[in-house]
């Protein structure tokens, strides 16, 4: 088990939003999801989301977290289809 990276000044909305990514990124790691599923909720993150710079940190302690890349999976579902990674 580990913590997600979240910033407490999100509102609630936008810290659903960001864990709703999170658990996209895992289930495609951990049993499979259909690319526009990910996309979906990868698009309402890049929302919440001020810049590039904030995308990139939230995706390293994401990964320094979990070991999942949150730019691996969205490189897999830019193809399409089912992803299992």
């Amino acid at each position: 088990m580990y913590d997600y990276p979240l910033d407490y000044d999100w509102s609630t909305d936008e810290i659903l939003i960001v864990i709703n990514l999170y658990n996209a990124v895992e289930k495609a790691y951990e049993e499979g999801i259909e690319a526009n599923e990910f996309m979906d909720a990868y698009n309402a993150y890049r929302k919440v989301l001020n810049s590039k710079a904030e995308e990139k940190k939230y995706e390293r302690e994401f990964k320094d977290a979990s070991s999942y890349s949150i730019f691996a999976v969205y490189k897999e579902a830019l193809k399409g289809g089912f992803i299992k990674l």
